[in-house]
């Protein structure tokens, strides 16, 4: 079993906001795949779905942005599963608008919702993807707030590339999806 995990927080108020860039990568991928990420699970909304005979979870935490780590922990405990087994996807400020960037592991760049997944489920070293949304204005205000016309434009593109990385995660490996989506950014 694999979960996916999209990042963002709960509500309406922050749909499709900065922030929110993992839960529209996932709900993309679950529109492809024709799953419902419905079921209430470990303060998460979880769908499922069979690729090659193994089962993944997509995963939308329900806390807050700060507080994901406590669902991601859940999840992991709940199926018995390894940080190996965590791909997680979030926006980033240090990467320019539209980038996207694959990583096997690695620290949380200061991003509240990684840092409490690392607290929760004491380890690092699960692969990550992380989507640039740029810099601008103080950091919650700019993460909260919604893109404008010109930004909304590359970021749909990259949220259909970032679901398109996901498939080739799926179908090819994490290595195939790292040579191609982070030599795009160079």
């Amino acid at each position: 079993m694999k979960v996916i995990v999209g990042l963002g927080n709960p509500g309406q108020q922050y749909a499709h906001t900065r922030h929110n860039i993992g839960f529209d990568v996932l709900d993309v991928l679950a529109k492809r795949r024709k799953v419902r990420i419905l079921s209430r699970q470990c303060r998460a909304l979880v769908g499922s779905m069979d690729h090659l005979g193994e089962q993944v979870l997509l995963v939308k935490p329900q806390t807050y942005m700060n507080e994901s780590g406590q669902a991601v922990g859940q999840i992991l405990r709940k199926y018995r599963l390894e940080p190996s087994d965590l791909f997680v996807i979030y926006d980033d400020m240090d990467l320019p608008m539209g980038k996207i960037r694959i990583r096997m592991q690695g620290s949380s760049g200061g991003h509240k919702g990684m840092t409490s997944i690392i607290q929760h489920i004491h380890s690092t070293e699960f692969p990550r993807m992380r989507i640039g949304i740029g810099r601008g204005g103080e950091v919650v205000n700019h993460v909260l707030s919604r893109f404008n016309r010109k930004d909304r434009e590359i970021i749909d593109v990259t949220i259909q590339q970032a679901a398109d990385a996901l498939e080739m995660i799926l179908n090819e490996g994490i290595e195939a999806a790292m040579n191609l989506y982070n030599r795009a950014e160079e």
